[in-house]
């Protein structure tokens, strides 16, 4: 019987782990779908009634929409770019379609290239 060498070896073991990784990434996926589709399901007011609420509320371009849970509740949290480059939020509660808050997007911190 031919020995394989630790090379080999450990090639077969990255192999299957990346497989198990993607596979869970898909499985992940999934799940995440479906969370979703019981969320939209869920939700009494409709996407469009929550951008015509948070535009009415904010002036400016309607750049993002997304249902979420926040503290066991489902929200609209619709983003819009206002004339003076801010980007607000606008919280909608997905039941009853109040408006939660507005609050400005907290800026993302960004990676400064390296000096060299």
């Amino acid at each position: 019987m031919r020995r394989q060498s630790p090379t080999v070896f450990a090639l077969v073991m990255l192999l299957a782990a990346g497989t198990l990784a993607v596979g869970g990434a898909a499985y992940g996926d999934e799940k995440g779908k479906k969370g979703k589709a019981e969320m939209a399901a869920a939700a009494k007011v409709t996407i469009e009634q929550a951008i015509k609420t948070a535009s009415d509320k904010v002036a400016g371009k309607v750049i993002e929409a997304e249902l979420e849970r926040k503290h066991h509740k489902l929200v609209w949290e619709v983003e819009i770019l206002t004339e003076e480059n801010k980007t607000m939020e606008v919280h909608i509660d997905a039941d009853t379609g109040d408006v939660i808050d507005v609050e400005e997007e907290k800026a993302k911190p960004t990676k400064s290239p390296k000096m060299r």
